[in-house]
């Protein structure tokens, strides 16, 4: 307790007791043994009142002792020697030096970081900088290490080598597998379309490397269906250890084209594997031809044909209001951006036509006219500028959006005003002014299933596009977005209430997917649909029903477990007559495969980077005693100081309230007043 405190007390007791001396002993007669009785009640009374204004309290520190943290990471993926990683894992469990000096996490990786409680070691891609980015963030600026298991081969994301470049994290590396360096060629990347038109050529790209000190002069040879298309032979060395080849392939007819690239085998090459790489094209005879029109230049514009043109299928073309209608024909969809009063002919050929739209606003439209020249929606602009944030519509039924997220997207450039839309319409997207929401719409789409209308009020839709790829490293969130209002402004087909969402071709079962929506007759979404799928190998006849299982707003079936192969399948609304048909192909490839040894020497960089420590598999030994040896993680010394108030406010309150009752009850009993 502090000493002004204490002295506060002392104070208020005194003061207490001076009070009562003044009420019952100045210039009084009475002196018995009543008189002491009330005077100390009386004193009883005041005292407690002066420690109810005062509320005394005292400190109370309780330390605690707090080790460093350990995180043990263990690759999971295909291309480790599974005995191996599990018998060096162990061997850290067993570590009671460990144990005592750490609290040590275990876990597993492959795609992404998890929780370790099994090691199958079946992850189809590794991805070391997630993990430890994800190790970064749930232990934040804690004192801790990481331990990494792994043969530091990496499939998808950052470099790892340089990620963690700067951080107070030290990395201790342990290598597995073999880290024999042998003689091997292999097709590092295979580029190729999607998509292909037919009666047009589609590019191949093909990345060969070579490891080993000699030099080879090897022939790569392309197949389509089994046919081969293309051979060139390649000198590689030492030196000179890879090359690119480029080339195109003609598009001769319409359906799946099975694309395998192999390059010939070395002599006593350990793995073969990575000689041959396969790809499919789809070749197809239709193609949408879109126009943006607008007399600005603007960034949304090179966004939106970005976005578009990310499915092969569609064409984007940039034109002038004033455009003559010759060079309009074979245009299928119009976004029309910011129109103004120069768009006059333009919407009279669009009626004529009845073609579909797609109409961006912002600051620089002429809302007169906008309201003037058609009837589907009206702005009261009040020609002040303001930004506009997007609030998602959970409602949405038109087409699924279930996977886009519009969190962090930035506001919108638009101008104040109430918007009346006339015909029938769902709202995609709400406003939110400065962090308050609307009831005004931001994207709404338009119309019956006969004429079609998408309509967005506010400009600088490109910094959406550059914030989905700043939150998941992609633009997939919003060019898919984009794609599904597109695929539904460029059919008039009527809703569906049964739809099934896939790819013609999956790279690898780890990506196979099939989502659908199912709507009952009111086009509510469904979440008590039992759709299964009925899949069939083409191949090998082989048949397997699989159920779809809700996920939100979608159902998902997950093929990730069958072979590689052709595929037809039929989905089914179980009580229902609706049923949707199709097929894909699942390539048989996986990138774990195509390496042979461990990048060892990328492991110690990464050591070295943040001021670590690499070993191999059989110096685990070596690896526990210099954890436990380093004196960067002794336990850290924690107070915790509590604040205790020194008396209970209602027992003192008690206490008073009971003086003062026997006080007053002696003072009638004895007759006084």
């Amino acid at each position: 307790m502090e000493t002004q405190t204490v002295l506060l007390i002392i104070l208020a007791a005194i003061v207490a007791l001076g009070l009562v001396l003044f009420q019952y002993h100045y210039k009084s007669k009475k002196r018995g043994k009543l008189g002491l009785w009330l005077s100390f009640l009386r004193f009883i009374a005041w005292f407690g009142a002066f420690l109810l204004i005062i509320n005394p309290e005292f400190s109370k520190n309780s330390y605690t002792l707090e080790k460093a943290a350990l995180f043990v990471l263990v690759d999971n993926s295909t291309s480790i020697e599974g005995d191996e990683a599990k018998e060096r894992l162990q061997h850290i469990k067993a570590s009671s030096a460990l144990s005592d000096k750490f609290n040590i996490q275990y876990h597993s990786f492959g795609n992404q970081l998890n929780v370790h409680d099994s090691l199958s070691f079946k992850e189809k891609n590794t991805n070391v900088s997630k993990a430890l980015n994800t190790v970064q963030s749930i232990a934040g600026g804690t004192n801790k290490a990481v331990v990494l298991i792994t043969d530091g081969n990496q499939t998808v994301g950052e470099d790892y080598e340089f990620f963690m470049k700067g951080n107070d994290t030290p990395i201790y590396t342990l290598a597995v597998g073999d880290t024999t360096t042998y003689e091997d060629v292999r097709i590092g990347q295979l580029n190729v379309n999607k998509y292909a038109f037919l009666k047009n050529k589609y590019p191949l790209e093909v990345y060969l490397n070579y490891e080993g000190d000699g030099t080879i002069a090897k022939t790569v040879t392309v197949t389509e269906n089994g046919k081969a298309v293309y051979r060139e032979e390649v000198r590689l060395s030492k030196t000179n250890n890879s090359t690119v080849i480029n080339t195109l392939l003609e598009a001769g007819s319409v359906g799946l084209k099975n694309i395998s690239v192999s390059v010939e085998s070395l002599t006593n090459e350990r793995n073969t594997t990575n000689n041959r790489r396969t790809a499919a094209v789809e070749v197809i005879d239709e193609k949408t031809n879109i126009a943006i029109v607008s007399e600005i230049m603007h960034p949304d514009i090179g966004a939106l044909k970005k976005s578009i043109e990310s499915n092969k299928q569609r064409a984007v073309s940039i034109r002038k209001p004033t455009a003559s209608i010759a060079d309009l024909e074979e245009i299928d969809l119009f976004i029309l951006y910011q129109p103004t009063a120069s768009f006059s002919s333009l919407y009279k050929y669009i009626k004529q036509k009845k073609a579909n739209t797609f109409t961006i606003t912002g600051p620089k439209t002429d809302w007169a006219f906008l309201n003037r020249i058609q009837n589907s929606f009206t702005k009261n602009s009040y020609e002040q500028a303001e930004e506009t944030g997007p609030v998602q519509n959970g409602g949405f039924s038109i087409f699924n959006t279930d996977d886009f997220d519009s969190t962090d997207f930035p506001p919108l450039s638009t101008n104040l005003g109430d918007i009346i839309i006339n015909t029938s319409h769902e709202v995609l997207l709400g406003q939110r002014i400065k962090g308050v929401e609307l009831n005004q719409p931001l994207w709404a789409v338009l119309g019956t299933d006969l004429e079609r209308e998408a309509i967005l009020f506010g400009e600088n839709i490109w910094k959406w596009r550059m914030q989905s790829y700043r939150n998941q490293q992609d633009f997939k969130n919003f060019d898919a977005l984009m794609g599904k209002l597109i695929r539904y402004l460029s059919t008039n087909k009527p809703k569906a209430r049964f739809t099934v969402d896939y790819e013609s071709v999956y790279q690898g079962n780890n990506e196979a997917k099939l989502t659908a929506t199912y709507f009952d007759e009111a086009f509510i979404f469904d979440t008590n649909a039992t759709i299964n799928v009925q899949l069939q190998n083409k191949d090998t006849g082989m048949t397997r029903e699989i159920p779809m299982l809700l996920k939100g707003g979608y159902y998902e079936a997950d093929f990730s477990d069958i072979p590689a192969g052709p595929y037809s399948f039929t989905a089914k609304v179980t009580n229902e007559g609706l049923s949707k048909s199709g097929s894909f192909t699942v390539l048989d490839f996986d990138v774990e495969q195509q390496f042979l040894s461990t990048d060892y020497k990328k492991l110690s960089r990464l050591a070295k980077n943040t001021e670590g420590n690499s070993f191999f598999s059989a110096q685990t030994n070596d690896l526990i005693q210099a954890l436990v040896g380093s004196e960067r993680f002794v336990p850290t010394q924690k107070s915790e100081q509590n604040i205790v108030s020194l008396i209970d406010f209602k027992f003192l309150l008690g206490i008073i309230v009971a003086a003062l009752a026997l006080e007053w009850l002696l003072r009638k009993y004895n007759g006084l007043t």
